[in-house]
């Protein structure tokens, strides 16, 4: 049996602990159903050796508890987590992926990878319970196969590549968090990519510190005195809509509960794309845009998104220049970040950036001299039932969408939505 890869509970992304709070406080009783979803399943299957291990690496999280200290820490970090979550937590609380998680495996057709599989996931259970999952089966998914698939790659380089990357958006001024757990190659590229950002922030700590906003990662932000940064997740939406049946209000409905749970002063960010943004600026009215500082871009083309976003809060809303922001958490590298931070100045927007795979798994080939890419998944889990309703995604881009056919027809029809497709990322091939 290998060694666990996941040694804590801590080792996720922060807006996975605040929607579970969330969940144990409003729908405890709610089950669902998670789909794992390979879009580069075209060139990237898995051996047997690879599905073993993965399967090995899911049974050890049964092992997994909150610790005292951890949720010592999580308690003075995040204070407004309410205190019956607390209590969830601190009794016991455990995983059972032989009872939640079923992984089959499909050999594949393709004649170029004879004797390899398509890895199929899918979780189900209590809602409060298996949202864990996500982050920890995709970061274990992505060290399957760079540990047993694609091995052309060592660690040479990765602290002073991360050390450059984050210099060069400090030096251009850039607000940044690293959220690159989920698609990481591995935890000690994680740790690695962390120590490469700080060494770039105690270059000038007292200029830099003010731009590094810190990580997703709660376990590295523990172990570095770094904030953890959380946003909500499209799951959150997508259940309140199944559960609600109410997509003409279901994101009002949904920032509603966030706001009930945490109080207004802890709204955060607010995801817009779930079921279009154009369809969620409706619902998007004061005093709800009083609540959150401003909002989270993930799908679909930026520079579009930021002149919606700068026309609603500046003229439609009438907000001050500069007093609202924007999040941009898609795909992004240090080209693209200086110049969206540019266009979103220009706009009047303050900005900020979510960097994740970008940092976490970006790698060249050693028998290229390291000079070619070693090119990531592109792998994701969503929510696809809650209490035996479909749950759907439709996005900014068609490419995104995800969830159950009929279903998201009849809910486009529903809100007038009309397909996008921003030709600026692949899905296939998101970060080549």
């Amino acid at each position: 049996m290998s060694s666990p890869s996941i040694i804590s509970f801590l080792d996720t992304d922060l807006y996975k602990i605040t929607m579970q709070a969330a969940i144990h406080q409003n729908f405890p009783e709610s089950n669902v159903e998670y789909k794992f979803n390979n879009r580069s399943f075209n060139d990237k299957k898995f051996s047997l050796e690879s599905i073993d291990w993965l399967q090995d690496q899911i049974n050890h999280l049964s092992s997994l508890r909150f610790t005292q200290d951890e949720v010592a820490y999580l308690q003075e970090t995040i204070p407004f987590l309410p205190k019956n979550y607390i209590d969830f937590i601190s009794n016991d609380f455990k995983l059972n992926p032989d009872d939640e998680i079923i992984i089959s495996k499909t050999l594949s057709n393709d004649s170029s990878f004879k004797g390899f599989y398509d890895l199929d996931i899918i979780i189900k259970g209590k809602w409060e319970v298996t949202i864990l999952y996500e982050i920890y089966i995709l970061a274990l998914v992505s060290e399957a196969y760079f540990k047993f698939i694609d091995t052309d790659w060592d660690y040479e380089g990765q602290l002073e590549q991360s050390y450059q990357k984050a210099l060069e958006l400090f030096q251009n001024n850039i607000v940044f968090s690293e959220f690159g757990t989920r698609r990481r190659r591995d935890f000690k590229t994680h740790d690695i990519i962390i120590k490469g950002i700080l060494r770039a922030k105690d270059s000038d700590p007292e200029k830099f510190g003010k731009l590094l906003l810190g990580t997703s990662n709660v376990l590295l932000a523990k172990k570095y005195n770094l904030r953890p940064i959380g946003t909500v997740a499209h799951e959150w939406f997508m259940g309140i809509a199944s559960l609600t049946k109410n997509y003409t209000e279901s994101n009002k409905i949904a920032m509603e509960y966030w706001i009930s749970t945490f109080g207004p002063e802890n709204a955060g960010l607010a995801l817009t794309d779930t079921f279009g943004t154009d369809i969620f600026l409706k619902n998007f009215e004061k005093p709800l845009t009083d609540y959150y500082i401003g909002v989270r871009q993930d799908s679909g083309d930026p520079k579009i998104y930021t002149d919606k976003i700068s026309h609603h809060y500046l003229n439609k809303l009438g907000y001050e220049p500069y007093s609202k922001c924007i999040c941009y958490s898609d795909s992004l590298n240090v080209a693209k970040c200086i110049d969206l931070n540019n266009y979103c100045y220009e706009k009047k927007l303050k900005c900020n950036f979510g960097i994740g795979t970008y940092f976490t798994n970006d790698f060249k080939t050693k028998s290229s001299n390291y000079k070619m890419k070693s090119e990531p998944l592109n792998i994701v889990i969503k929510i696809m039932k809650i209490d035996n309703e479909f749950c759907i995604k439709i996005s900014d881009n068609i490419g995104k969408n995800m969830g159950d056919e009929d279903t998201i027809s009849k809910v486009k029809k529903e809100l007038g939505y009309v397909d996008n497709e921003w030709v600026g990322v692949s899905e296939q091939h998101r970060w080549k």
